[in-house]
């Protein structure tokens, strides 16, 4: 939760990072409930690149994306926050939180942001808050905020297709990388940021993963779905799965399965293309004697040109 002729995006002259300074725009843990899925586009051409000179972006996106790790922690209530203290100029609420697709291209048509928000912060500072929960917006225009305050909660508005917060910055209506404030592609993690505390720079990883007892599918995943973590002897199949972003082409996925009697399964998968979000999962169905009772592990790991960038162990029981 990646832009046709030169300028189709123009990132602003360079912004030094005194001139300006961000909180995160939202009420989340990253690497917890919540991640940078999408980042500003600094290619001028047809083609995507990241301020790091990787893919999480897509051609000609204007902004930073935060992203929830599935909709049921959208469900519960996620707020946003004002980056800075300013004035609202401009608020829109009302769309249904629903996952975008072409049908429903006319339908949002010229309000791809969904419901949102505009905040003025002076000196030519302004930064829009996309894609919130239907009526969740508690600001008005003209009204003043302070730097964290409460303008509405994280939703599925607009154009979108997983939950989160869009931001973009802009200065002097051009589009600046809170991350690159210079305006150029550094091919490296960020060092002179627009953000107060910069957020960890996370090129790839895995957002959940866990185990489950039928074949999981990637919608119930998104959902939600939470990992099981008792089993019986007779369970038919055990299962482990993993849902990550940022995969690119090459990767490799591993995912193994140990049990009281040894190695359950394991399996190494080769990402074919580079993705924003991908799902995978392996299993072994019951075998005669049923399961053995006891702790059964599982650990994950996205690899990249030999070298594990994100792993996560998990354990459930067979009673």
């Amino acid at each position: 939760m990646i832009k046709r002729a030169i300028a189709l995006i123009s990132l602003a002259a360079p912004a030094v990072a005194s001139d300006f300074s961000l909180q995160l725009p939202i009420d989340c843990t990253l690497g917890e409930n919540c991640y940078i899925q999408q980042f500003v586009d600094h290619d001028p051409n047809a083609s995507a690149s990241d301020f790091a000179c990787g893919p999480l972006t897509y051609d000609t996106h204007k902004g930073t994306d935060f992203a929830l790790d599935d909709l049921s922690i959208m469900k519960a209530g996620v707020d946003v926050l004002a980056a800075a203290a300013g004035r609202v100029v401009a608020t829109r609420d009302g769309m249904e939180d629903l996952l975008y697709t072409a049908e429903r291209a006319a339908e949002i048509d010229g309000r791809d942001c969904g419901n949102g928000l505009v905040i003025d912060h002076g000196s030519g500072w302004r930064t829009q808050y996309c894609h919130l929960k239907q009526g969740s917006v508690v600001v008005e225009r003209g009204q003043i905020v302070e730097a964290g305050a409460v303008l509405g909660e994280v939703g599925l508005s607009g154009r979108t297709q997983f939950p989160h917060l869009h931001m973009t910055l802009r200065k002097n209506d051009q589009v600046v990388d809170p991350f690159a404030p210079e305006g150029r592609r550094i091919c490296d993690l960020p060092k002179d940021t627009l953000w107060a505390e910069t957020p960890v720079f996370q090129n790839g990883g895995i957002i959940r993963a866990g185990f489950a007892d039928a074949a999981p599918t990637y919608e119930a995943i998104k959902a939600g779905q939470p990992s099981v973590t008792d089993f019986t002897p007779q369970s038919d199949i055990l299962a482990v799965w993993m849902h990550s972003f940022g995969a690119q082409e090459g990767d490799n996925y591993r995912m193994e399965i140990t049990g009281p009697d040894g190695e359950i399964v394991q399996e190494e998968v080769t990402q074919k293309r580079t993705q924003a979000q991908s799902f995978r999962f392996v299993g072994k169905r019951r075998p005669p004697d049923g399961w053995a009772s006891g702790l059964y592990t599982a650990t994950l790991s996205l690899i990249r040109d030999g070298v594990t960038i994100d792993t996560t162990q998990i354990a459930a029981t067979v009673e």
